[in-house]
Formats: C-alpha cells, structure tokens, sequence
C-alpha cells in the first residue's frame, strides 16, 4: 500500500494556495484550482530534490548506506 500525502487548497482573493502537510516548505499558489494543484506538484518535486541534494552534499566523502525507504499504512 501506497502512503499518501495530504494536500490543502485555501481559497484566497488571489485565488488559491496550496500546501503539503506533511512536507514543510511545500507550498505554492495559483489563479485557479487546477494551476494550485499543478504548482504543487512542481513544488514537492523541487523540495525533494534540494533535500536529496543538501543530503548528498552533507554527506560526501562519508561511508554511508543508501537504501529505498516503503512505508506501510
């Protein structure tokens, strides 16, 4: 089983933001719904990646072990 994230979507006079729960720094905005949605999309990608390559940096030159991470629900 797959571990979900939790998106949320405000209205606002601008339009929408939206932020992941469970993902700090996850966070965007957009005129409507569906631009908000597709922002945090591109949002979470992009905070994964500086998190995996702020790890790699920290982490260089070190003797570590890499391994995928499942979650059950």
């Amino acid at each position: 089983m797959r571990i979900q994230l939790t998106a949320v979507f405000k209205k606002v006079p601008e339009g929408y933001i939206g932020f992941v729960e469970e993902l700090p720094g996850a966070n965007t905005q957009g005129d409507t719904l569906e631009e908000a949605r597709a922002n945090l999309e591109e949002a979470v990608r992009m905070v994964l990646e500086a998190n995996r390559e702020s790890s790699e940096e920290t982490l260089q030159g070190t003797d570590v072990i890499k391994e995928p991470l499942r979650l059950s629900a």
